[in-house]
């Protein structure tokens, strides 16, 4: 594998991480609709949720050891971690609040909710997977970080972003 990333350019390299991470997030979309087609909706986001909950330490564990980043880093640390998620990727998100002890995550744009738009589909139901996911991904960055979803699907929310979290240090 080295060899051939070698003879890329940082061009070649960004639009093959790119598609890898759309091919991820293909194949979550897809064992999900899976497990919906066959089981419903409320088992698809029971085995989602569970996915979830075991994929986002690892993810952040794998950011943290290649940005050499201790557990225990505070709101700073986890920033970065978020910037360095394969979502970074595919959606737009950005930091709009920060200080020492909070931060307020907000996804402006996600790919899967503005997929499901195009399609004529309604949001799909993401918060209770997405409370599992931002608290064991923060948890992994630093224990002591609490999350608090402010809105996320199906909440109502304005058309400038999809989801928004807010991070907290607790001492």
């Amino acid at each position: 594998m080295k060899d051939r990333l070698d003879n890329l350019s940082r061009e070649e390299i960004a639009a093959w991480l790119e598609d890898a991470a759309k091919l991820w997030l293909a194949h979550d979309g897809l064992w999900f609709q899976s497990i919906d087609k066959r089981r419903g909706m409320a088992e698809a986001m029971e085995h989602d949720t569970n996915a979830w909950a075991r994929f986002s330490p690892l993810e952040a564990k794998r950011i943290m050891k290649r940005l050499g980043i201790e557990p225990g880093g505070g709101i700073p640390a986890l920033i970065r971690c978020l910037d360095h998620r394969l979502y970074a990727l595919l959606n737009k998100q950005e930091i709009i609040e920060q200080s020492d002890t909070h931060c307020i995550f907000q996804m402006s744009d996600c790919r899967v909710q503005s997929a499901r738009a195009r399609h004529g589909l309604d949001d799909f139901p993401c918060k209770e997977v997405g409370i599992v996911e931002y608290k064991t991904f923060a948890g992994t960055v630093d224990p002591r970080i609490s999350v608090q979803c402010l809105g996320c699907p199906p909440d109502p929310h304005p058309v400038d972003w999809y989801c928004r979290w807010e991070f907290r240090l607790e001492e």
